[in-house]
């Protein structure tokens, strides 16, 4: 097997997280002869060492004389210099030319605003790190942008969500090119689940923002929908609360917000029983109960419904333990 290049496009702040994650993935894999698949190699706009957002310098070459082929992989990491990259112009015309003839086209984190600002997200769906999601869909309404997944791939090109998602699609990419037993090895040696569950959506908080829009103007009633939970939050009493009649407050919070008003209300119940499960020690039928679902059931189908995870495994995965905070604290750590 001919080993696939994959051209590591990046820019001056690009995260170091990001590039090494998906460098250590391609260099490790290996196929079933023990040869290495993948050769990696890093590239910048003009070439020469460029400085990543921990301060520590890639070596790169230029774009110049770059070729790419169906058989390259070409990968946008993220990093705080994504925005400024995506503002380059000339860096624009490169990918927007190019990128389409690579074989593979993908992104990680917020290297999915360059490829949306050249136009190669467009009719698409994509993701990146959750806090960008709402940003990402202002900027390039005709990207279809979804903040749940981990990662995803859409007629050949592939996005990620941010930071070390970047892992869980280098290693679907390198199940894609070799096989599954191979991509689970690989996992096993780099100790990383193999795939994560439930999405991006636990690893955020982008819930208590809901409906915030058009400069908050329903922030007020956020407030008062939090404090209220156990009420009944039907859209008429809402609308009440609002001062408006309930067809135009349906109208305008679901235009300002980009949900229901019933969507709201369920995402708030969501984000307060997460923080319960993290911080608390109650059960869960009493946490349900404290946020207004109808029982433990409800409350179940509304997390995996929103998080991808039940109550429990929520839990397991972000609640405190306290025989490991008293330890934490006794040490001083």
């Amino acid at each position: 097997m001919r080993a696939r290049r994959v051209i590591l496009l990046v820019y001056p702040e690009v995260r170091l997280l990001d590039v090494a994650g998906l460098l250590q993935v391609f260099r490790d894999a290996r196929g079933p002869d023990g040869a290495a698949p993948f050769r990696v190699q890093t590239v910048s706009a003009r070439g020469g060492p460029i400085e990543t957002d921990a301060g520590i310098p890639l070596p790169t070459s230029g774009l110049r004389r770059l070729r790419l082929g169906p058989s390259d992989l070409l990968l946008v990491p993220g990093g705080p210099g994504a925005r400024e990259a995506a503002a380059d112009e000339a860096l624009l015309r490169w990918v927007a030319e190019h990128g389409p003839k690579a074989g593979v086209l993908a992104s990680t984190c917020t290297g999915a605003f360059v490829l949306a600002a050249a136009g190669l997200l467009d009719g698409r769906r994509a993701v990146t790190h959750w806090e960008e999601c709402g940003e990402l869909q202002r900027l390039h309404p005709a990207v279809t942008v979804d903040s749940g997944p981990i990662f995803l791939e859409d007629e050949g090109v592939w996005t990620s969500a941010g930071m070390t998602a970047g892992i869980d699609l280098a290693l679907a990419l390198v199940e894609r090119d070799l096989d599954r037993d191979a991509s689970m090895e690989l996992a096993r040696r780099l100790v990383v689940p193999a795939e994560r569950p439930g999405g991006q959506a636990p690893f955020g908080r982008p819930l208590e923002a809901t409906a915030e829009g058009e400069g908050g103007r329903f922030e007020e009633l956020h407030r008062w929908i939090v404090e209220h939970l156990t009420d009944d939050l039907r859209v008429e009493h809402l609308a009440a609360q609002a001062g408006m009649s309930p067809r135009t407050f349906h109208r305008v919070y679901t235009r300002s917000a980009g949900a229901t008003p019933a969507q709201a209300v369920a995402r708030l119940r969501v984000e307060a029983a997460r923080k319960l499960l993290e911080e608390s020690g109650l059960g869960v039928a009493a946490i349900a109960r404290r946020c207004g679902f109808s029982g433990e059931e409800h409350m179940r189908r509304s997390f995996q419904r929103q998080l991808g995870l039940a109550p429990s495994a929520y839990r397991a995965r972000w609640g405190r333990r306290p025989g490991r905070d008293a330890e934490a604290t006794s040490t001083g750590s």
